[in-house]
């Protein structure tokens, strides 16, 4: 539409790649806006239940076609995708080696390490992304041309258009992996009317390595690159409203995380040399780094309004927050908590009162298995 030759292209290309460079932004890459295979699965996955409550994950175009599932259907004025990624990777221990047993971490929560920095990371990473899009805007020098920035807010698959892009491959765990960053990424989109000379995609490294499902405690992989929500720790903690299901095995394999599960990136072989990302934004909140049970359990809204201004946790609200913190005391064996239990199954939130409730009889079981052990 705007290129009369593909060194036109190639130059536009080259200024992204410096401005995405100059944002903070370790990889860039442009992928086509084509149906790439993998999102032939996308209904499929849909139709089989395996997005849980994210009703968002379903919307339609006005012919009943999920956007989500072509972007030719859903940008049809889009020609090509330009794909950011940030690295948001920290130096402090993967969540893996503070295992729930540990007497150092018995009694505190993890959080996903996403949601350690010092604000929510759509807005840096937006940020950096229009910067990207100015100096496109800049080099085309047309007002014909049409952009739209999404940093996961549009109908869009990031993750495939990242794979065309080149950024990484789509592991077995569903991440976006880079065999130098890991998959320790935020990824940003923007969307544009021009026609840029795409990169290609990369290999798939994961080989015979199956260390994301086997290590996934709920088994929520469900089979190789492919996620059941409904089982996902990350979904349950995060996106499921209300009560957890009522499953004694699903909430007692939750472990201590009331936030998120970075398990699955935990174990993957891609991230033992991950490098720490220098975006200050990012860097992590001690008092969010295994936090205290207790502390999130028993948490007032003003102080949770407080403690999560601008921060990612807020989506799981607090009652949801308090939910799972109760569920993780229960998991953790720890029979001092047994009378904050008590209390908090006699309050007037519902949801935390029957979580409450479930884990004070777990750590009663415990209390009377261990009077049993020492009458014998």
């Amino acid at each position: 539409m705007f290129l009369s030759t593909m060194l036109r292209s190639a130059e536009i290309t080259d200024v992204v790649t410096k401005a995405a460079t100059e944002a903070g932004f370790e990889l860039v890459g442009v992928a086509p806006v084509d149906d790439a295979p993998e999102l032939e699965y996308f209904p499929r996955w849909i139709d089989a239940g395996h997005a849980a409550e994210m009703k968002y994950l379903e919307a339609r175009d006005e012919q009943g076609r999920l956007k989500r599932a072509s972007l030719a259907h859903a940008a049809p004025w889009a020609r090509s995708v330009v794909v950011c990624a940030i690295n948001y990777n920290t130096a402090q221990p993967y969540s893996t080696q503070a295992p729930d047993h540990s007497t150092k971490m018995q009694g505190r929560g993890w959080i996903s390490r996403y949601a350690w920095g010092q604000q929510d990371y759509h807005e840096p990473v937006m940020l950096r992304l229009r910067q990207v899009e100015a100096a496109l805007r800049n080099a085309v020098g047309s007002d014909d041309l049409v952009t739209r920035c999404y940093v996961d807010t549009g109908p869009i698959v990031e993750r495939v258009v990242a794979k065309y892009a080149g950024i990484g491959w789509i592991g077995k765990n569903t991440c976006i992996i880079n065999q130098k960053v890991g998959s320790w990424m935020f990824l940003g989109v923007i969307l544009t009317s021009l026609d840029l000379k795409p990169g290609l995609p990369a290999p798939d490294r994961c080989g015979t390595c199956t260390r994301c499902i086997d290590a996934c405690p709920t088994d929520a992989l469900i089979a190789p690159y492919q996620l059941d929500s409904n089982k996902c720790i990350s979904y349950l903690t995060i996106e499921k409203r209300g009560a957890l299901p009522e499953d004694d095995e699903l909430r007692s394999e939750m472990g201590r995380h009331v936030f998120g599960c970075d398990i699955c990136q935990d174990v993957c072989p891609w991230n033992r040399k991950a490098p720490a990302t220098k975006a200050v934004e990012f860097q992590p909140r001690p008092e969010l780094v295994n936090p205290a049970l207790d502390w999130l359990a028993e948490m007032s809204a003003e102080e949770f309004s407080r403690t999560f201004r601008g921060s990612p946790v807020r989506r799981s609200k607090l009652t949801g927050l308090r939910r799972n913190s109760v569920i993780a005391i229960g998991n953790s064996g720890d029979l001092k908590f047994l009378p904050v239990l008590e209390k908090l199954a006699r309050g007037e939130d519902e949801v935390v009162a029957e979580s409450a409730a479930w884990a004070g009889r777990k750590l009663a079981d415990i209390q009377r298995k261990n009077n049993t052990d020492r009458s014998r």
